[in-house]
């Protein structure tokens, strides 16, 4: 996804502009469904905690729209294009990052870190996330060039050689540690309760969501964007975010 428009080009929104606008003038804006953070809605946008505000901010500040759904992965790869007009939905803010994009104020901020484990994890009884963690034992399922927030991150690099990476979507992730492939992931409170709720009985029979007393908190969600997008576009969002 670095300027073609192919199938994954969803929608284009001109969006409080004067007649006539162009399409190359609108900002590319990529995310991928997860629920209940991104849903996509027939027009191409995305609903959801982080997905309505990112649609709202960019139609308040009158910024017109190109929708794409893709996974996450290519969404760094849109961002590092310094020369392209990208920006992604959700993301959380980490010095690396930093280096190579632009990030708004927040869209939303999580709630509680949670660990999502099969049921033979939960029975061992841990009453701590540290205590949790130093088990050798423990198979620790991440997804591919994620931050989990500066606190999880620094708890999670003395593991770094032994966690087990994805690139799959969020409803796989869950799957592998239903079958106990893996034995946890953490999640978020608001979509740990929503993988409970709304996935098959027979995956969520052999879930447990946990939450420890010296789990972080949940960090802040952002729109990232690459470094071609002019600063005049970042501070029309931060001005409509704030209005929202």
């Amino acid at each position: 996804m670095t300027g073609t428009r192919s199938a994954t080009m969803i929608a284009v929104s001109c969006l409080m502009l004067p007649l006539g606008c162009a399409a190359e003038n609108a900002i590319n804006v990529a995310y991928s469904e997860r629920p209940p953070y991104m849903i996509p809605m027939p027009d191409g946008a995305p609903s959801g905690l982080t997905g309505t505000p990112t649609a709202k901010a960019f139609k308040i500040a009158g910024i017109p729209v190109v929708w794409h759904n893709v996974p996450t992965n290519r969404q760094l790869i849109m961002i590092h294009d310094a020369s392209a007009l990208n920006c992604a939905v959700g993301w959380f803010w980490t010095a690396e990052r930093d280096g190579f994009a632009k990030f708004t104020k927040p869209i939303y901020r999580d709630k509680d870190w949670m660990v999502l484990a099969n049921a033979a994890l939960a029975a061992r009884g841990d009453t701590t996330l540290r205590a949790l963690l130093q088990r050798p034992e423990t198979r620790i399922l991440v997804k591919d060039n994620y931050s989990y927030g500066t606190e999880l991150d620094k708890l999670l690099a003395p593991r770094r050689a032994s966690l087990a990476i994805s690139t799959a979507a969020s409803g796989k992730m869950v799957q592998s540690i239903a079958k106990g492939v893996v034995d946890m992931m953490f999640v978020s409170e608001d979509e740990g309760h929503y993988i409970m709720a709304h996935h098959p009985g027979e995956q969520t029979r052999e879930l447990r969501l946990l939450h420890f007393k010296d789990m972080p908190h949940g960090p802040e969600r952002h729109i990232m964007c690459s470094k071609a997008v002019p600063d005049d576009v970042i501070n029309r969002l931060n001005k409509a975010i704030t209005a929202r």
